[in-house]
């Protein structure tokens, strides 16, 4: 059904003033005139969902001045963010980029043999929208199709953001395939990024003359938690709409027995877990029904009401084309033609580029829009079913300055020079200062975990999060993004109470945390589990400190470069002594141990239990940390105690237990280590930390982004002995990571190994799991691949840091 913009308009119009009634416990207003009020508040404990996304996107947005500020080449700055899973819109972000609004929408449907519901009784798949002829992606806005395993109907689904406004686009059309159907539109809200304490209600809007199909109204639901707003806008009116408290008055509950029998206009004042629901027209076989539907977001019922109908006014085909930035209109199209690097990139991906097009879009959809350059982990909550959302979570959707710096040199890699600029400025935001909020301690050291706009979340101390931002700053001063000028104002400000801490350590002194840190002893490693002498963060600790002391050079501090230099030099000069054993119970028992608590790698101390799983001695405990040091060039890849630990890592004999390496169709896979927890129950199948808490049977699985790490080593490996033919790295590592990814060539965390009962997901091996997809690493490390490749260098080796350590 098209309208014109004059009639869309008009409507527009009239539902701000029909739709603006009060919400049921506003001051201001009556509550909505109701034909009831929903039973069973506050309804079932809420969860989060499936964290296996197919998709993500949010809109394209041009920086005015390094900031994210509306007036720009693209207008009004979106800020909305949604997901895709099992083939139903998964949550979707409205404000800062971790506050969660809607938990799903999905479609249930009364067939003539019983209810199905989307998702669970679907089969899916997911497309782009907007491709080139080469059909590589170029905006994340997608095609949905679900099927009912029955074959009884489908679904098409086209997603994107109104990028001029706080809106989500949703086109559904519905075809049913054998026998009659009746669909029903069920949205459930987590305003407030929580799922207690939603209202809801409905209203109609009039229109001022009927639609072509004969519609006389417009259908709005409604949901708000304190000042968030959310209204949907149907383009023609519900055939009936309710409200109600999941698992005892929604519209599912309902539709148990294949019809809904009761209809409740409001929540009433009482918060809960809600759903809203929509009825729409019976379709005989072989029929089909479009509508579309567009949710806003406000401060106000008005506003989100506002923000709802402002997209049909240019219609939603030109909506589109704005998003895609065809034409002269300025979107996505304009982002992908800016990184100059990504054709060269693209020749040495083996299909064709697909993936390193969608992996340049997920890098810069995962940024918030309020803070520029606040670079996130995954726009998803791991393991979301089974995690209770009673309470705020930011699952993913949060800064660690890890997975940070991954992502800014990925952007980097692909030719996109503002991104990384402004990343790299709003680091100060999260490291620890003398006015840190709660601060008692040292300062200088990167906060572990905090939302996008600085909020404290988690504080362990995590040296290679201290290290890394130093590095990120000499390669983008290197490359002439930051200037001399800038460089030694950032030295002054971020870079030297950083590299101070690197040297001399301190006691710290925010929240819980009050330990003493001694580098290289990190309080934490990368995995943020244990503590001790960690080869991948000393690693990081040694190349951060060599560029540290470049940069205080440059900045006129001469006697700090030296002692930076000379702190790196004898870091380096342990590295083996502190963490390599000679003992272990590997092998011939000499290799690089994942960490050690004390200096000697030989005493078969044990380390720390976690994730459920018991503590072991540290010599039997390897991972791919000491792959870093080949990486930032502190050592070579052909040093004795690196290609000494490569059988260790590589041993696919070893019990599941300790085993890391599981080679799935010829591609090599990896956990993070042996005894890894972090994962689905190899007894039960069920998720990680079921219930908040921790179970014997869990079980880390394999990250993909271990196959681009051992790539670079294998490129490393190939040039430092002078070949030429680097072919061997393209085929089975670059391949390899291509073939993690799923349908909506989005990669995950982690993709499932084979080990233990899988009965609860029926993965196959290599599928992404539960835990998290997108995870910007993971893609991160595919982007840096190529480029190592298209460079034939590893991009992320400090040159300092291998002229003085690797020759």
């Amino acid at each position: 059904m098209r309208l014109t913009s004059s009639l869309l308009a008009g409507a527009a119009l009239l539902a701000l003033g029909a739709c603006a009634t009060a919400a049921p416990d506003s001051p201001a207003a009556p509550l909505p005139v109701t034909a009831g009020v929903a039973p069973g508040a506050p309804g079932d404990t809420p969860t989060w969902v499936n964290a296996a996304k197919t998709g993500a996107g949010a809109s394209y947005e041009a920086y005015v001045d390094g900031q994210y500020r509306d007036g720009g080449a693209t207008g009004e700055v979106s800020r909305v963010w949604f997901s895709i899973a099992d083939g139903v819109l998964t949550e979707t972000m409205y404000g800062l980029i971790h506050e969660a609004q809607i938990k799903q929408l999905r479609f249930a449907v009364v067939t003539e043999t019983g209810l199905s519901v989307e998702g669970t009784d679907t089969t899916h798949r997911t497309e782009y929208l907007h491709t080139d002829a080469a059909g590589r992606p170029l905006s994340p806005a997608y095609r949905v199709i679900t099927t009912d395993k029955q074959g009884r109907y489908e679904i098409e689904k086209r997603i994107y953001t109104s990028p001029d406004d706080q809106a989500l686009v949703v086109r559904a059309t519905i075809r049913a395939l054998r026998g009659d159907v009746t669909p029903y539109l069920l949205l459930e809200p987590h305003m407030a990024n929580t799922g207690v304490g939603d209202r809801g209600w409905h209203s109609t809007a009039p229109l001022s003359q009927p639609t072509p199909d004969g519609s006389t109204s417009y259908s709005v639901l409604h949901a708000a938690e304190g000042d968030v707003h959310l209204a949907l806008w149907a383009n023609a009116a519900f055939e009936a709409q309710s409200v109600g408290f999941v698992g005892v008055s929604d519209g599912l509950t309902d539709l148990a027995d294949g019809r809904l029998d009761h209809v409740y206009d409001s929540t009433g004042p009482e918060g809960g877990n809600i759903m809203l629901t929509g009825a729409l027209p019976t379709l005989q076989a072989g029929g089909s029904l479009s509508r579309d539907f567009v949710i806003g977001f406000g401060d106000s019922e008005p506003a989100a009401v506002r923000e709802a109908t402002r997209p049909f006014v240019p219609g939603l085909d030109e909506v589109l084309a704005r998003f895609n930035g065809e034409g002269d209109r300025v979107g996505w199209e304009d982002y992908i033609a800016s990184l100059d690097q990504l054709p060269r990139l693209a020749e040495q991906s083996t299909d064709g580029g697909k993936l390193a097009f969608a992996s340049a879009l997920m890098l810069k959809v995962q940024e918030d829009r309020t803070h520029a350059g606040a670079l996130i982990a995954s726009l998803s909550n791991p393991w979301g079913d089974t995690v209770d959302a009673t309470n705020p979570s930011t699952g993913y959707k949060a800064v660690w300055p890890r997975d940070f710096y991954q992502v800014a040199m990925a952007l980097l890699a692909l030719g996109d020079t503002e991104t990384p600029l402004a990343a790299f400025r709003y680091l100060p935001q999260v490291q620890v200062r003398a006015d840190t909020p709660g601060n008692t301690g040292a300062t200088g050291w990167f906060l572990q975990k905090t939302h996008v706009d600085g909020e404290i979340e988690w504080v362990g101390v995590q040296l290679d999060q201290t290290a890394m931002p130093i590095m990120l700053g000499w390669k983008l001063w290197k490359a002439g993004l930051v200037s001399d000028a800038e460089m030694a104002r950032m030295y002054g400000q971020m870079i030297k109470p950083a590299a101070d801490f690197l040297v001399d350590g301190g006691k710290a002194g925010l929240l819980w945390n009050d330990r003493q840190v001694t580098p290289p002893w990190t309080q934490q490693e990368r995995w943020e589990e244990q503590e001790g002498y960690s080869p991948s963060t000393t690693a990081a600790v040694i190349a951060g400190l060599t560029v540290a002391a470049d940069i205080a050079r440059a900045s006129g501090d001469a006697a700090s470069a030296d002692r930076y230099q000379t702190a790196a030099d004898d870091y380096a000069a342990k590295v083996e002594a502190r963490m390599f054993t000679t003992s272990g119970p590997w092998g011939d028992g000499d290799y690089f141990v994942r960490i050690t608590r004390n200096e000697d790698p030989n005493d078969h101390a044990p380390i720390g239990e976690n994730n459920g799983q018991p503590a072991h001695a540290e010599d039997k405990i390897v991972d791919g940390g000491f792959l870093e040091l080949v990486r930032y060039g502190v050592r070579a890849p052909d040093a004795p105690s690196i290609v000494g630990t490569l059988p260790e890592y590589d041993d696919q004999t070893r019990e599941d237990r300790f085993r890391v390496r599981y080679d799935v169709d010829g591609v090599p896979a990896f956990r993070r280590y042996g005894n890894d927890g972090y994962g689905e129950q190899t007894d039960t199948g069920e998720n990680y930390g079921v219930g908040g808490e921790m179970h014997p049977g869990q079980r880390g699985r394999l990250w993909p982004f271990f196959t681009g790490e051992r790539g670079h080593y294998e490129l490393a490996a190939r040039l430092h002995a002078g070949e030429t033919d680097l072919t061997p790295v393209r085929d089975v590592y670059v391949r390899g990571m291509e073939s993690f990814a799923n349908g909506g060539l989005l990669l995950p965390e982690q993709a499932w190994d084979g080990v233990g009962d899988d009965t609860a997901h029926d993965y196959r091996p290599g599928q992404g799991t539960n835990s998290a997809t997108p995870l910007a690493w993971t893609h991160a490390e595919y982007i840096k691949l190529l480029r190592s490749l298209a460079d034939r260098r590893v991009w992320d080796r400090y040159e300092p840091v291998e002229e003085r350590y690797a020759r």
